[in-house]
């Protein structure tokens, strides 16, 4: 009898890091975690590291203390207050 590989899927994480290296992709997902309705600071921070590794950028870059743990509350408490004003806060490609 002969042995059969059978091919491992990716893992979620793999199939994330491996879209967000469209930088379209990326951008989108940025701006999609900015517009939760119950805003998840920690989940900013950690989509940012992803796109960080999908893009290929230097792990010593690291992120702006303003984006690490309970700091990065203020950019939601922008979002909400251009929501107030018919505005909304965006990511795009430059």
């Amino acid at each position: 009898m002969q042995s059969v590989k059978v091919q491992t899927s990716k893992s979620y994480q793999e199939y994330l890091i491996a879209s967000l290296k469209d930088p379209e992709e990326a951008a989108g997902y940025i701006t999609a975690i900015l517009e939760e309705e119950a805003p998840e600071p920690e989940l900013l921070c950690s989509a940012l590291e992803d796109v960080v590794t999908a893009l290929g950028e230097s792990k010593d870059l690291g992120l702006p203390r303003a984006f690490k743990g309970e700091r990065s509350q203020a950019i939601y408490d922008l979002t909400t207050y251009l929501d107030k004003l018919g505005l909304k806060l965006s990511v795009t490609v430059k």
